[in-house]
């Protein structure tokens, strides 16, 4: 009797895992149909958006530019994809484009169309508010949060040198890898660092005055127990941090920054 009752339950164990198994791999099926979709879809609008969208202006031909360039590079991802996270990539690409055809649209007065995910590697980067010119060794640079003449490069945000850069237009696209080499680690470090202190790009706004404040702002988060140096917001340097950097690369100004 004590067999019979074994072989019951090899028998249930193994129909168990027949089930399990089977399930898990209807759920990963179902998981990767739909990442498949969703980039599908993002990558779909875009292709349309490109295809129509025309314009003279430097920057929407930038804009449009940047825009097709993400597109071929979504096709390609979609092709090459095999599994969820692949599709998950080739979707951030596809909105990556749609960042700069929404960009493009603005640049030529049109309404930027209806909103589009946010994309994960512009968390936290903020967006920048204001006109932004400096110059750093010897190099003019321009930064503002409208498109012109001499901002026509666009940037949805994200990371360069491993620190946060907002979204905006640029004179010069300093995220790309040839310019970042270029400028080498300090020179970039300085370009970003004078487009984003306010004791460097505000006008009528000294270095020393700059410099002041941001002491005391530490002092008092410092006195006060923050430890997080406060809510970086909008950091006074003319882009919005949206959130609490916690102490990050810079905050918008000296208090929380690293300069």
């Amino acid at each position: 009797m004590t067999w019979l009752w074994l072989v019951v339950l090899v028998v249930l164990v193994i129909g168990l895992f027949t089930w399990w198994r089977r399930e898990s791999a209807g759920r990963q099926a179902r998981e990767l149909a739909d990442a498949r979709a969703e980039a599908q879809r993002w990558y779909e609008r875009l292709g349309g958006q490109v295809m129509n969208l025309r314009g003279e202006e430097p920057a929407v031909r930038q804009a449009l530019s940047d825009a097709s360039e993400r597109y071929n590079a979504a096709g390609s991802q979609l092709q090459q994809a095999q599994t969820a996270r692949q599709f998950v990539l080739a979707r951030e690409t596809a909105l990556e484009g749609l960042a700069y055809i929404r960009a493009a649209r603005v640049a030529m007065g049109l309404d930027p169309g209806p909103e589009v995910p946010p994309l994960a590697a512009a968390q936290g980067a903020g967006q920048l508010t204001k006109e932004r010119d400096v110059e750093v060794q010897g190099q003019h640079y321009r930064a503002g949060p409208n498109p012109g003449s001499d901002t026509p490069y666009y940037y949805p945000g994200g990371r360069v040198q491993g620190r946060p850069v907002p979204s905006g237009w640029y004179s010069q696209p300093l995220w790309k890898p040839a310019l970042a080499g270029a400028a080498g680690a300090i020179g970039g470090m300085l370009i970003f660092d004078a487009l984003f202190s306010p004791s460097f790009a505000d006008p009528g706004y000294g270095y020393a005055a700059g410099y002041e404040e941001g002491f005391q702002d530490a002092a008092n988060d410092f006195g006060g127990g923050d430890a997080g140096f406060g809510d970086a917001g909008d950091g006074g340097g003319g882009w919005d941090g949206g959130g609490d950097f916690g102490g990050g690369d810079f905050g918008g100004d000296f208090g929380g920054g690293d300069f």
